[in-house]
C-alpha cells in the first residue's frame, strides 16, 4: 500500500552472540558493528551519564567511544567480552571528559582577591594530592583498581560491579577492601 512504512525485518545478526558480532565487526562488517551499537548503546549512555553527572555530554562521549571501538576492534583479545570492553572504553572517555572540565580563570577577575582555596599554594597542594592518588591507583592490581574506579567514580553498586567484571560479590568486596586499605596507607600524609 503506497504511503506506508515497511516493517523492519529482523536480521539474523540481531540475535547473534557477541563473540560472532565482534569478530565480524573486527573483519570490517559494518552491519555486525551496528548490532553491537544498538545492543549496547543504551547501557553505555547510562554509564556515561553516571560518570558525567548530566546528559549534556553523554551522546558525544558514547559516539567517541564507538569510534574508538570501531578503530580498535582488531586489538580485542576475547571477542566474547565485547560488552565489558565497550563499557571500559565509555568509562575512560567519560572520566577524561570530567577531567577536562577544570575551571578556567576569568581574565576580567584579575583584580579580585582569590579565595583561599584558589590560592597558588592550595592549588599546588591539591594538584600534588591528585597526582599522588593517581600514582597509588596506578600501582594497584588491575582488578582492585577497576573495582575501586567503578565504585568510587562511576558509583556502581557492589552487585553491578560483580556483574560488570564477572566476579563473585565476595571477591568484589575483598578487592575493594584491599584497594581502600592500600589507598589509606599510601595517602596517609595527605590526611
Amino acid at each position: 500500500m503506497p504511503g506506508t512504512v515497511p516493517e523492519q525485518v529482523a536480521s539474523p545478526l540481531d540475535t547473534a552472540a557477541d563473540q560472532m558480532l565482534a569478530e565480524r565487526a573486527a573483519d570490517g562488517d559494518l552491519r555486525a558493528f551496528e548490532v553491537l551499537v544498538r545492543r549496547y548503546g543504551p547501557l553505555m549512555r547510562v554509564q556515561a551519564t553516571r560518570v558525567l553527572g548530566s546528559n549534556d555530554e553523554t551522546d558525544d562521549v558514547v559516539q567517541e567511544s564507538f569510534i574508538t571501538a570501531w578503530q580498535q576492534l582488531g586489538t580485542l583479545d576475547d571477542p566474547s567480552a565485547v560488552k565489558s570492553w565497550l563499557m571500559r572504553i565509555v568509562s575512560r572517555k567519560s572520566i577524561d571528559r570530567v577531567r577536562a572540565r577544570r575551571e578556567h580563570a576569568n581574565i576580567d577577575d584579575t583584580d579580585a582577591p582569590a579565595p583561599e582555596s584558589r590560592a597558588p599554594h592550595a592549588l599546588a597542594e591539591t594538584l600534588s594530592q591528585t597526582e599522588a592518588l593517581s600514582r597509588v591507583l596506578a600501582g594497584l592490581p588491575e582488578d582492585q583498581r577497576r573495582c575501586w574506579t567503578l565504585r568510587e567514580i562511576a558509583e556502581y553498586s557492589y552487585g553491578d560491579i560483580a556483574a560488570e567484571l564477572d566476579l563473585p560479590l565476595s571477591t568484589v568486596r575483598g578487592l575493594l577492601a584491599r584497594a581502600r586499605k592500600t589507598l589509606l596507607r599510601e595517602m596517609e600524609e595527605w590526611r
